[in-house]
């Protein structure tokens, strides 16, 4: 096996990112309720998804695998219904940057996956936007840094 480098890189910084998903719908699931908790059990089901499919793909491609960590920092506490949809946000935002990166180092059904969970992503975000009274509830370009 050899570390990721060319197109392999992007796709491993995405798998870290899904990673990081997953961990921080814990915090998030735990403040919301009803509706709210459903759609973050299926946000981190989707990001589990993708990452099982990273994995596979780095790995039978001849890839390392990027470990996962036993958990990730929080970019601000999650006490609340408001901050966990504020984190739900930024989760989503976040992993489309990661896949939008993706997108001029791939070509095919590759670039497609990638385009795929980017608009996913970006989608999911404006739901969490809404769903917190967060304006506006769009971004002009998804996963690019404001």
């Amino acid at each position: 096996m050899t570390a990721p480098t060319g197109a392999e890189e992007p796709l491993a910084a995405a798998l870290t990112a899904e990673y990081a998903a997953i961990w921080a719908y814990g915090p998030i699931g735990v403040r919301l309720a009803d509706a709210e908790r459903k759609a973050a059990v299926e946000a981190e089901a989707a990001h589990r998804s993708r990452r099982d499919a990273l994995v596979l793909q780095l790995s039978t491609g001849g890839a390392d695998v990027p470990p996962d960590r036993p958990g990730y920092a929080l970019p601000f506490p999650v006490t609340d219904r408001a901050s966990a949809l504020r984190l739900a946000v930024e989760v989503e935002e976040r992993t489309a940057a990661f896949w939008r990166a993706v997108l001029p180092t791939s070509a095919g059904a590759e670039r497609d996956r990638a385009l795929t969970a980017l608009i996913e992503y970006a989608v999911r975000a404006t739901r969490w936007r809404r769903t917190a009274g967060i304006s506006p509830l769009t971004v002009a370009f998804p996963g690019r840094p404001g």
